[in-house]
This record gives C-alpha cells, structure tokens and sequence, in this order.
C-alpha cells in the first residue's frame, strides 16, 4: 500500500505532477536534514514492525580485509535468509513487491525466486554532499518546464521532493564519486542461456560533484557530466566510441553526443542518443534513457510522485559483485542466478511518468522506485502501448567504501516479450572501478574520442 508523505497532501501532488513551478521548501523544513531526517532526506527512524532499522550513518568504515582496488568484501556476509519467496509462496508477499517483480514470477514460475535478508541500511556519503544538500535545500528549482535545475550543486537538489520530476532529479544528480573510470562489459542470455560479452572500458567526470561547484558556475558552463565510453571486445565491435556531455538546463542547450564509428574511422555528431534510441549494442533490450535506469531529459512525460512504501528490492548485493564468481555463474536462462541476488525490504519514492500527449516513445508508462537512503532507481516497471508490462529494469546496489557512495554494481533489464535479458556492469573478472582517477576536461573532447577509438 502506498502511503503519502507527511509533506505532500493529495491535492499538491496532483498540481505538481504537471506544474512548471516549483515552491521552494522552508528553512524549517530544511531544519530537519540530519534530524528526524537524514542529511539526504530519508526518514531516519525505522519502520513500526522493526522490520526496517533506523538509519544510523551507513557504512562509515571499510571492513578489515579491504585494500582499494579489490571487489569490494561483504561486510554481512554472516547474515541469514529471512525468507525465501517462490511461486508456492509469492501471495503472502504481493505488498512489498512491484507489478513487474510479480511479472517475473510469472514469466519463471520454476525458477525465480528472491532470498530476502535482513535489512541494512548502508548507505553512505562525503559529508561535503551531505552540507551541500543541507545549503541549497531552500534555493534549489526546477527549471521552466521542469527540463532542467537552477541555484543548487553538489549535494541532493531536492532532498524534500514535492513532485515527481524532483524526485527524479534527485536520482539523476545523486553522488556517484567525481572522477571515475569502470571497466566491465554486459551480457544478453538468449532463452536458452547462451551469451556473448560485450565489453567496455567507460570514463566519468562529475561537474555537478564537485567540492568547489557552486550554482554560478554550473549555471555558466552549463555542464552536469561528461561521460566517454569505448567497447573493448568483441573484435567486429571494439573501438567503437561514444561521447556525451550532459547539461544542466537542457532547454538552453540539449544533451551534446558524439559516437566514433571504427569502420569509418570518423567522429559524428550524434543527437540520437536519447530518449528511445536502442542502446549501445544492446540487441534492442534497453532504450537509451534506460541507462542507469533512467538519465537524460524527461521532458516527455508528465511526472506524479505516488507517495512512499515498504518494497523488497536488490541491496548490499556484494555476493554479485564477487570477483569469486564467473559470468557463467550469473547469466542463466531468463534471469541471473537468484542464488547470488539479495533483496532487502527498504522504503522507496514511488514515481509514476506518464507519457504527454502528442509525444513518442516505446514506454506509454514508467514507474519507478527510488531507495529513500541514496536517491538509486532500485527497479523500475515499464509499460508499452497497449499499458502491458513490457520490461522490469533491477540496480543491484552495493557501498563502495572508498568513496563512499552507493551505487549499482549490476543493472538488469528484463524484456517479457523476448524473455531475455540484458545484464549491464558485468565486473567480477574485470579491474575494479577506480575512483581516484583526475580526469581533465579535454579527455572528453571529440578528438580524445577519435583517439579512443584508434587504440
């Protein structure tokens, strides 16, 4: 059951769902952050059943046995199933999952199912995000339309979010780190489980992030991230490159893409990187916006936060992250192995987007449910034309210590019509991300991207 938030009245949300104008949130109200609220918004105390604990800091140490650049150790690696949920079982628990969780049940009735564990609230961030988000609470808007963000940077823009697109910012501005080079690949199982791997190497460099931002200077270079990708494997496709720089106010200036083609050996402008463009040698199972679970603009869709609810979705899902694990250990037919997968009951926002009349786009309706501790799209239920469950997106989170910062370690897509899947951050017989790369501004150049290419 879903349950309004204290500060959203019925009648407000429905006026926000659509509404340009966004009110900025009080002093007092802002008072709260790292109150009876943590300093990025979720409510500290736990839930009245005990069920959920109350928030008490997250992960503020790395365990013991971690030296950077390992696969990060399961720091609850003791803790024991609660309850497993399968076909025999799966109408007792129908309240905390999602139409699309159910989806999958039904689509693998003799083979999915999900381990709950205790849960364990571990995310964790800098405590510059945390003063950030406590400074600009009171000044951060949404641009006209909602198509952009003014007077905020660094931290979490709307740590009290009175409408969906807010919300949803929040979760497209969260803090991943600020300067991040990821090595992995994906995979797509056909029905029957086989696979080939598609490797990348991708760059991250976070504007918004930065310590020393602040909203003149975004505001200036108009400038989120940049974000450079090249594929490394298979042989037909490597070298292939992509480039984009993302922007702040996107009515000003639209995302910016370049793509280097190998075979002509020639960067291209590419304004096609977005909303339902197929994804990067996706085999037609994600669409560009669905990277990360959702990114770029959302101008699209009209936006209505739903209200809050207790849901089981994938967490501290370092048994995933194993570098102990092969691939073949994960990709089986129809969905990840379940054996490695833990879910947690965790509160989320739940964002519903709709699409306007008078737009296109593969997915009539998107639902979306972001972890209330780290402002991540946990899973993500995605309707086609006809409003039928098409796709079930699941961010398999874990704390990165050195950062710190939750984050995705595994994002999968489910198509129900093709029954396949797409697995996308496929790490675990790869280096680990490094967080403490520097990249400079002309690394993230169309010629630095013809120079990827070439390698």
């Amino acid at each position: 059951m879903l349950t309004k938030p204290t500060l959203i009245a019925a009648a407000f949300c429905g006026i926000f769902a659509t509404s340009a104008v966004q009110a900025k949130i009080a002093p007092e109200q802002a008072e709260r952050l790292g109150a009876d609220l943590t300093p990025i918004g979720a409510l500290k105390a736990g839930n009245e059943d005990g069920s959920i604990p109350a928030w008490d800091g997250g992960i503020t140490k790395a365990p013991e046995n971690y030296e950077q650049g390992m696969h990060h150790p399961d720091p609850y690696a003791d803790d024991q199933v609660l309850v497993t949920i399968d076909k025999s079982n799966l109408e007792q628990h129908k309240e905390f999952l999602s139409p699309g969780q159910i989806a999958l049940f039904e689509a693998y009735p003799d083979t999915f199912k999900m381990h709950i564990y205790p849960t364990r609230r571990s995310a964790s961030f800098p405590q510059f995000y945390y003063d950030a988000t406590k400074k600009y609470a009171t000044e951060a808007e949404l641009i006209e339309g909602g198509n952009g963000i003014k007077n905020t940077a660094i931290g979490v823009p709307f740590p009290i979010p009175e409408n969906g697109l807010e919300a949803v910012w929040n979760h497209l501005l969260r803090y991943r780190g600020l300067s991040i080079a990821r090595y992995g690949g994906q995979a797509m199982p056909t029905a029957s489980g086989s696979y080939n791997l598609i490797g990348f190497d991708e760059q991250l460099l976070v504007k918004y992030s930065d310590p020393e931002a602040t909203p003149e200077q975004l505001q200036e270079s108009n400038i989120l991230f940049k974000f450079k990708q090249r594929v490394t494997e298979p042989a037909r496709l490597a070298g292939t490159a992509l480039l984009v720089h993302e922007t702040m106010d996107q009515i000003l200036t639209p995302r910016q893409a370049w793509t280097y083609n190998t075979g002509q050996r020639r960067v291209r402008r590419a304004p096609n990187v977005a909303y339902d463009a197929p994804g990067t040698a996706s085999d037609n199972l994600r669409t560009t916006d669905d990277f990360d679970m959702f990114n770029g603009s959302p101008n699209r869709y009209n936006w209505e936060l739903k209200g809050k609810k207790e849901m089981y979705i994938p967490y501290n899902s370092y048994k995933l992250h194993s570098d102990e694990l092969e691939y073949d250990d994960i990709l089986k037919p129809g969905h990840v192995n379940p054996e490695h997968v833990r879910y947690e009951k965790h509160r989320v926002w739940v964002v519903e987007a709709t699409l306007k009349e008078g737009t296109r786009h593969i997915y009539k309706k998107r639902v979306f449910y972001i972890d209330e501790d780290s402002w991540q799209i946990s899973v993500a239920d995605l309707y086609d034309n006809r409003d039928q469950m098409y796709r079930v997106a699941m961010a398999h989170g874990v704390n990165y210590y050195e950062v710190p910062t939750h984050w995705s370690t595994l994002d999968v897509y489910h198509d129900l019509n093709s029954r396949r899947y797409l697995a996308i951050g496929l790490d675990n017989q790869e280096k680990m991300y490094d967080f403490s790369e520097s990249f400079q501004d002309n690394e993230f150049t169309s010629n630095a991207l013809r120079r990827e290419g070439r390698r």
